[in-house]
């Protein structure tokens, strides 16, 4: 019986199969799993692509704090002297304008600084030595302050011990090794080669100093030389913007400090407070760390003032430290800085927190600028502009 061709009429090319053989799969049929296949490869390899990008972006922001880290005295040390030259440049430039030499103007203005630093230092250090001197003064009030509180910390231990210790078992009892504190000679050797490298840190600042303020200039356009020229222009608009925070971060933060410090020096001398003109000071400059400082201001005067002012007193010293602090925060620091300086409380603090535990202390004092630059930066790069946003207000 001869086999006759069937179509089937369900396929939409009209197909040919011959009974009891397996139909031949079209050309379209074979391009249309071609295509599919494609995709799907494409898919994957899209999806590497970008596991591979997310990878090097982390490894590379992980290479960057590590080095950040490593970096500490260099960029700290670098850092300051640029807010350091900031501060400066107008004495510089008003030398300039009447006839004097940018390098001889620089060597001025640094020997001035060196001179201001020195005089502070010393005078400074004097009245903390002088503190230290006279506390232990006044240790018999502050043991007596702390007598009903020691010993109702005593009566709850004993009561704990009673009801956790367990009865006598006849065990032997538990070695303790005792270990001789280490006193102040080891502990000056121990921290001796951190020192020398603070020092010598510090012995770099007026050069670098003097070196900013001479070339000046020359660092501006070669930092904007250093960018395509499609792109010098936003380059040159982003360092001037910068600039101009940097200034006004200075000059606020110097005007809102002496405020708060001469506040402080008043209250604390009102209040009979020992070395007030030196705790006010410190009081007043360390409040403009923000959302941290209030907490950082009222340790000098309450450790100074205790077994000498009164419950009364020590509400009072609370009161005006928050209430500089808050006046300070809320009112005249964004009316100074704010303006060039436009970020938000969350991004302020995380920022505060990163450098803190990148580089302690000086952390504290250059995050602001550091998050500041950084979203002007982002503000004036497309693919940032979302993280610009972000860290604005």
């Amino acid at each position: 019986m001869p086999l006759e061709p069937t179509t089937d009429p369900a396929g939409p090319t009209g197909q040919i199969i011959l009974p009891g053989l397996r139909p031949i799969p079209s050309q379209n049929t074979e391009t249309a799993h071609a295509s599919n296949d494609s995709v799907e490869d494409a898919e994957i390899l899209q999806a590497s692509i970008k596991a591979g990008s997310v990878a090097q972006i982390v490894v590379a922001v992980a290479a960057v704090v590590g080095l950040v880290y490593l970096l500490k005295i260099v960029l700290v040390t670098t850092l300051l002297s640029i807010l350091l030259a900031f501060i400066l440049e107008p004495c510089v430039s008003r030398l300039a304008r009447i006839g004097i030499p940018r390098s001889v103007g620089a060597l001025l203005a640094v020997a001035l600084l060196v001179g201001l630093a020195g005089g502070l230092t010393y005078f400074f250090y004097n009245r903390a030595v002088d503190f230290a001197t006279q506390l232990p003064k006044y240790s018999e009030k502050i043991h007596s302050a702390l007598a009903d509180l020691r010993e109702q910390t005593r009566r709850l231990e004993e009561s704990t011990r009673s009801v956790i210790t367990p009865p006598n078992s006849g065990k032997p009892p538990v070695a303790v090794e005792v270990r001789e504190a280490p006193g102040l000679s080891r502990l000056i050797s121990a921290g001796s080669g951190t020192l020398g490298e603070v020092l010598l840190a510090i012995s770099f600042i007026p050069l670098l100093v003097y070196f900013m303020l001479t070339w000046k200039d020359h660092a501006h356009a070669s930092t904007v030389q250093l960018f395509p020229k499609e792109h010098r222009l936003m380059a040159h608009r982003t360092v001037g913007r910068i600039s101009t925070m940097i200034r006004s971060f200075i000059v606020g933060n110097a005007l809102v400090g002496l405020v708060s410090a001469v506040v402080s020096t008043v209250v604390f001398w009102r209040l009979g407070i020992p070395y007030f003109y030196f705790l006010g000071v410190i009081s007043g400059f360390v409040s403009l760390i923000p959302y941290l400082g209030v907490f950082l201001a009222l340790l000098p005067p309450l450790a100074a003032g205790a077994g000498v002012v009164n419950k009364t007193s020590v509400g009072i010293i609370m009161l005006t430290v928050i209430g500089l602090h808050l006046l300070s925060m809320h009112v005249l620091y964004p009316k100074m800085v704010g303006k060039r300086l436009r970020l938000n409380p969350l991004a302020v603090t995380l920022s505060l927190l990163f450098w803190a535990w990148i580089w302690g202390a000086m952390g504290l004092v250059l995050a602001v600028p550091l998050v500041g630059a950084t979203k002007i930066v982002c503000d004036y790069v497309d693919p940032l502009r979302g993280l610009g946003a972000w860290l604005g207000d």
